[in-house]
Order: structure tokens, then C-alpha cells, then sequence
């Protein structure tokens, strides 16, 4: 028979809190990471799964840069050339994995997500309005 716990819980919106007892010692212990597999790629990702969002002041190659340190995830807003994606991808291919490349809704959106993905096939994590 399942257990109902009926007990008070601290939420905010669609995050559920509910503490518990740790082993660990120090919040130094704590890790984060997790891997990831991916049904019908066959990929596995590994790193943090925490995304900054693709809005032009926040999904940044700037904010890439400093987040893929801790193994963080980075939306990277649609606003990029593909010159500066190859630039970026140049001197940051440890970053790319950290990556997904976003796109609008418009056909000329899509065309440039298909050249920055040929460019550069290591970002080849995608955000579009159609996966949600």
C-alpha cells in the first residue's frame, strides 16, 4: 500500500522543498553535477542543470564563459552572427558543451541557427519555440 504523507510542506509555485537528514559534513561535500541521457540521440550530458535563460542581457558568450567553469549550462541568445559564434566557439571549444543555441520563430531565425550549427556541430544543443 502507498504511503500519503500528509504532513506541511514548504513550496513556492512548481518547486517542491522538503528537507531531510544528510551525511554530509560541510557544504563544501555537496555536489551538484548530474549526467544526462539523451532517448534518442544516444548522447549523455554532464554538468550542472542549472541554464541561464537566452534573453539578450543574460545568455551571453560572457556569461558562458564564467558559468562552464562550474559546469553550467548557458542559453545563449539568438542576436549572435555566425562570426562571432565562430569566433567564440575559437577560443572557448570548452564551453561548447555548456551550450545550446536558440533561435526565433522567423525563417531567417532558423537559416542562421542552421549555418551557426553547421559552423560549429559542438553546439549542437538546440532551443526552439517547437520543443516546448
Amino acid at each position: 500500500m502507498p504511503h500519503i504523507d500528509n504532513d506541511v510542506k514548504l513550496d513556492f509555485k512548481d518547486v517542491l522543498l522538503r528537507p531531510k537528514r544528510s551525511t554530509l559534513k560541510s557544504r563544501s561535500e555537496v555536489d551538484l553535477t548530474r549526467s544526462f541521457s539523451f532517448r534518442n540521440s544516444k548522447q549523455t550530458y554532464t554538468g550542472v542543470p542549472i541554464i541561464a535563460a537566452n534573453m539578450d542581457t543574460v545568455g551571453t558568450f560572457e556569461m558562458a564563459k564564467v558559468l562552464c567553469k562550474f559546469s553550467l549550462f548557458t542559453a545563449v541568445h539568438k542576436h549572435y552572427s555566425l562570426d562571432q559564434w565562430q569566433e567564440f566557439a575559437g577560443q572557448n571549444p570548452d564551453c561548447l558543451e555548456h551550450l545550446a543555441a536558440s533561435s526565433g520563430t522567423g525563417s531567417s531565425d532558423f537559416e542562421q541557427l542552421e549555418q551557426i550549427l553547421e559552423a560549429i556541430p559542438q553546439a549542437g544543443n538546440v532551443v526552439t519555440g517547437e520543443m516546448v
